[in-house]
């Protein structure tokens, strides 16, 4: 090809990226944003102007701050709250792991602790002390536990949020934070109230819970800010969805994407927002390559398949379908490892059959996934392959991911109805059971003061002969 034509094709190249990048962020919501519309408007601007070391640079930073960029959760209430217990349900850690939160009901330090999560190393949890455990005033308070340090603040009650909370609310958002109210183990009120299943109304119960708490703010002559009412057993039903949307809405884009994939796989919604942050974390990995490649696709290269292997090992871990993550959800539905295993696919991805490599089948799947795809997003933009392997690769671990969550609600779902089912048993059952213990105590008490009158009778008949006679 001469210089012209290539200087031509490249300068058409050039138009297809600015169009292809232009277009792609267009179908962003802003809660799916990960980096900053003044990092859009940078890359876009290098793009138009031809800048390819500027917008090398650009990507890169942006790729940078994803990954390094700190965030930092309070979480304080009362002590029996469950704060410790929301702290490692966000962590997905249990109870009894040897890194969790220590769950009780007395305040167990008056220091601030930090809880890292065991998967994404940016994010920390900080544990604070109640408030009311200190004995500061709410700017104090703050100050006590370095508040500059924290994103937001999760405010925890169990009951109804004290003066010195609402206090502690105005304070935080006076010094420029956001705070979140959450009210916990509203499923332990449910319970309480399933006693009286004839006036039993779920909505309504869950009404009240919330009015109740809104109520306490009015007095204070403040305004009811939204509670999320939340169970952190189970962490799917009530307002635990709605709080993680209000909070990756409010983090500063370069945080959302590790905020996003730290969140347990609670539902298929959950799974697919992670999803789409990761494969916009790819586009703009492959990007970055594509401003910078001079060569077109020549095949799989040894380093791109250990880097495909790393891509993918991530892929599970972040997903929780990795050996590790595998091995726990096994113990906790009871069964052998390897039935999960037959109903997901990711682990058999990278397998080889005998009489074909890696690289040739790496190239299958690419032709498999671009046939399936209409090929490239453009013809112009030099993607690389890695790149749709990288697709293949999420969404095969993102529908195992699915598959494991079906599996597990209805594990949950079988476990509810067993309970309901016990339950209406030990109803059908109790009221015979009683009925008969009655009767049979009433003919005991008939036996035996029928029999009392007779023996009265009969001595009162003989007085005598001082003993008693045959009737």
């Amino acid at each position: 090809m001469s210089q012209s034509s290539s200087y031509t094709a490249e300068h058409e190249d050039h138009g297809d990226l600015v169009s292809d990048f232009t277009e792609y962020f267009k179908k962003f919501k802003r809660e799916n944003e990960i980096i900053s519309q003044e990092t859009i408007h940078l890359i876009e601007y290098n793009l138009k102007k031809g800048n390819i070391e500027g917008l090398h640079s650009v990507i890169s930073n942006a790729l940078k701050n994803i990954d390094n960029a700190p965030i930092s959760i309070a979480v304080t209430g009362e002590s029996g709250a469950g704060k410790s217990s929301l702290i490692n349900a966000l962590r997905e850690v249990g109870h009894e792991d040897k890194s969790a939160a220590e769950v009780g009901v007395v305040e167990t330090t008056m220091e601030r602790t930090p809880y890292k999560h065991p998967k994404v190393k940016t994010l920390t949890l900080w544990d604070l002390p109640g408030i009311g455990t200190m004995n500061f005033p709410p700017k104090d308070y703050l100050e006590k536990v370095k508040f500059q340090e924290y994103d937001f603040f999760i405010i925890v009650s169990a009951t109804r949020f004290t003066k010195l909370e609402l206090d502690l609310a105005k304070a935080i958002r006076i010094m420029g934070k956001n705070y979140y109210f959450v009210r916990t183990k509203v499923d332990f009120d449910l319970d309480n109230e399933k006693c009286k299943p004839h006036t039993f109304d779920r909505e309504r119960i869950l009404q009240m819970i919330r009015s109740y708490c809104e109520k306490t703010f009015i007095q204070n002559n403040m305004d009811a800010p939204q509670i999320f009412l939340i169970s952190n057993i189970s962490l799917s039903d009530y307002d635990f969805p709605v709080l993680m949307d209000t909070l990756i809405k409010d983090l500063p884009a370069q945080k959302r994407h590790n905020f996003m994939l730290s969140l347990p796989n609670i539902t298929e919604a959950a799974i697919d927002r992670k999803r789409k942050s990761m494969q916009n974390y790819i586009w703009l990995e492959a990007s970055m390559s594509a401003i910078m490649a001079v060569l077109p696709m020549v095949g799989i290269l040894r380093d791109d398949v250990e880097k495909l292997k790393v891509n993918l090992n991530h892929y599970q871990v972040t997903f929780g379908v990795d050996a590790e993550s595998l091995e726990f959800i096994a113990k906790d539905f009871q069964v052998p490892v390897e039935q999960l295993k037959k109903i997901i696919k990711s682990p058999y991805l990278l397998e080889t059959k005998k009489e074909e490599t890696s690289e040739e089948m790496l190239m299958k799947y690419l032709e498999t996934f671009m046939s399936a795809t209409g090929g490239p997003l453009s013809s112009a933009i030099h993607f690389r392959k890695t790149y749709y392997l990288q697709l293949l690769f999420l969404d095969t671990v993102t529908e195992d991911a699915k598959v494991l969550c079906r599996r597990s609600f209805k594990e949950i779902n079988r476990e509810h109805s067993n309970s309901w089912n016990m339950a209406g048993q030990a109803q059908k059952t109790t009221c015979p059971e009683a009925l008969v213990l009655l009767l049979s105590i009433a003919m005991v008490v008939v036996f035996m003061v029928t029999t009392s009158i007779k023996i009265c009778g009969l001595y009162e008949t003989n007085p005598s002969q001082g003993r008693i006679t045959d009737p």
